[in-house]
């Protein structure tokens, strides 16, 4: 009875920790990432609320320095941080369909109607590009989609979570 206890408190705590966010990162293998020290944001193309910027740019600065990297003017990172958000319809139908209930038996026909339900949301996408400031070419690229952008108060939460989870792909090749 105990293993199956410990089993559905297992699987209890692998669903809680699951990441609501879709993250993913790319790399230059050529590039040298122990060799960049300092860096510089650059947020031309990042086109959100004063508020969630703040946010962003924040969370993004103490990943770095996290990191070992350090602000600067004469930087070896360029990094361009930019924010997008698309519409999403999300279609659900229930199909009660034929059941196993009713008269006549455990396999009894049944009838039922269909019902459909949508829902419109928008959802918020981060990019990070690190590129070298000396080749001017991209070397790291971060990029995690899935914040709730018409819910504030979910923004809050999720905009520290979501550059932290992009952020711990770098360096690549590091172990988390």
């Amino acid at each position: 009875m105990k293993k199956y206890i410990f089993i559905l408190i297992a699987a209890s705590l692998g669903l809680a920790s699951c990441s609501p966010f879709q993250v993913r990162s790319d790399y230059a293998q050529t590039a040298n990432f122990t060799t960049y020290k300092t860096y510089k944001l650059r947020i031309d193309d990042l086109k959100i609320n004063d508020i969630d910027k703040d946010r962003v740019l924040n969370e993004l600065s103490k990943q770095l320095q996290a990191k070992g990297l350090q602000s600067g003017d004469n930087p070896d990172l360029i990094i361009n941080v930019k924010a997008n958000h698309k519409k999403i319809t999300d279609i659900t139908t229930s199909n009660p369909g034929m059941g196993m209930w009713g008269w006549g038996g455990p396999f009894a026909w049944g009838m039922g109607m269909n019902r459909t339900w949508t829902s419109n949301y928008n959802e918020g996408a981060v990019i990070v590009d690190m590129v070298d400031a000396r080749t001017q070419k991209l070397v790291w690229q971060g990029i995690g989609s899935g914040i709730s952008v018409d819910r504030p108060k979910a923004k809050q939460k999720q905009i520290p979570q979501i550059m932290a989870e992009i952020m711990a792909n770098y360096p690549p090749g590091m172990k988390k």
